[in-house]
């Protein structure tokens, strides 16, 4: 009975060792013959939020030609695929698509010359600097492969190619255009992003928090006009703004509870039009990060208490306090199931290699993403992984002291193509087909 069962488990050991084996290998091929190819096309040709109308449809050519029925302009330019194979859950995999408004200066042979019109008319640059070409050639890696090996797996596949994930809308965007009213409503939920600081050929879901929850916040500070000789005769809305600005590094540092993440920056001070005039306005811009619902509201009341009572101390009056107001959509933090990410880790070791797993110290800062958007209400399992982008031998010698790897967001962003789209389909695969197994 004992060399039965080792017999049993000897020859399943070798069977997932070759199944995984063929995976990689044909993942490999397909990259060499097509995804290489289309990774180039989406990072010379990014677009930005929410006006990805051109990269879109690629990705829709792509899905379709791959055998799924796609709908194009859900929630703007959103893209739904649907591969319907027999019984079994609903799993949705999101991949988003826009680029950002910044030129490109990583020296890549390919990198970014776009140039596109903003939403608010105006000619920038823009390029692929977080990795959504990874994510876009992934998503079209994985819908080849899963629609080559529907013998492996049961039930119903919906892969999104989601808009204006940088501006933190195009979720919310495809969910008020009825995303699960109209295409069904997942069992399971996965998404990840490449990781410019996490050697490629690694994945990593975790089971805290990996991305906070984001507030953009908005302060019109008052003042009184006056010429820049006379600031006696004005209230200058410039050296109020930079109190206020001050006053606000304090709340983190002193209101909030050490232990507890929480995140408060001013990226953006505009005020004045000439050096001998005082204005009388000026505008702060700030994004606000945090993990839990008591954070978010300590922090949201104390920059409205810490600019208005500094206006009142500048002896503003009650009808010239600023103004504070949250702008854009907010997003809740990822929180990932903990149980779920239990079973594709286990996947992922049995299938890919435990060499494969890397580790916690990729989260550094408060990054936010607004998938949640899909999986909080109503609430879906789901997992938000990472997949590694830059050779080993950099972030070792990164952790020696000897490189600086550039962030996400940096013109000098790059990741290594080829490993993180490998890796981006054959973790997607893995886990959708221990999702989705017969």
């Amino acid at each position: 009975m004992k060399k039965t069962l080792l017999t049993t488990l000897l020859c399943a050991s070798i069977f997932t060792s070759a199944s995984a084996s063929e995976l990689a290998k044909a993942i490999s091929g397909d990259y060499d013959k097509h995804l290489g190819a289309l990774f180039d096309h989406f990072h010379r040709n990014p677009e930005l939020s929410f006006l990805e109308v051109k990269t879109a449809a690629r990705l829709a050519q792509e899905l379709r030609a791959a055998g799924f029925e796609v709908t194009e302009k859900v929630g703007g330019t959103g893209v739904v695929a649907i591969l319907k194979n027999g019984r079994g859950p609903l799993v949705m995999m999101r991949a988003d698509m826009d680029g950002l408004p910044m030129q490109e200066k990583s020296g890549l042979p390919n990198a970014s010359t776009a140039r596109q019109k903003d939403m608010e008319g105006n000619v920038v640059p823009v390029a692929h600097s977080c990795g959504h070409d990874v994510h876009m050639t992934s998503l079209v890696g994985t819908a080849r492969r899963m629609a080559a090996e529907k013998d492996k797996w049961s039930g119903t596949l919906m892969l999104i190619g989601q808009p204006a994930e940088e501006r933190i809308g195009g979720a919310l965007a495809m969910m008020q255009d009825g995303l699960y009213k109209r295409f069904g409503k997942p069992d399971y939920a996965l998404g990840f992003h490449v990781k410019a600081d996490m050697a490629s050929g690694k994945v990593l879901a975790s089971e805290v928090s990996p991305y906070s929850g984001a507030d953009t916040v908005e302060i019109l500070i008052k003042g009184v006009g006056a010429h820049g000789a006379s600031p006696h005769r004005g209230k200058d809305p410039i050296v109020l703004g930079s109190m206020i600005v001050v006053g606000l590094q304090t709340i983190v540092s002193r209101e909030l509870s050490p232990r507890e993440p929480g995140l408060i920056t001013v990226g953006s001070f505009h005020g004045g039009t000439k050096a001998n005039i005082i204005g009388d306005n000026a505008r702060l811009q700030l994004t606000v990060r945090s993990e839990s619902a008591a954070t978010r509201k300590l922090l949201l009341d104390a920059i409205k208490r810490m600019a208005e009572n500094t206006a009142r101390a500048a002896g503003m009056a009650e009808n010239e306090l600023p103004e504070v107001k949250l702008v854009d959509h907010p997003t809740p933090p990822v929180l990932n199931n903990a149980d779920l990410v239990r079973r594709l880790s286990a996947a992922w070791k049995r299938d890919i290699g435990p060499d494969a797993i890397g580790d916690e110290e990729f989260r550094e800062g408060m990054g936010s993403e607004d998938f949640p958007q899909f999986v909080t209400d109503p609430y879906i399992p789901s997992v938000y992984f990472t997949v590694g982008g830059t050779a080993p031998e950099d972030i070792a010698a990164a952790k020696a002291g000897k490189l600086k790897l550039p962030s996400h967001h940096s013109p000098l962003f790059k990741v290594l193509p080829g490993p993180s789209v490998k890796t981006g389909v054959e973790a997607t695969v893995v886990a959708l087909q221990d999702l989705m197994r017969k």
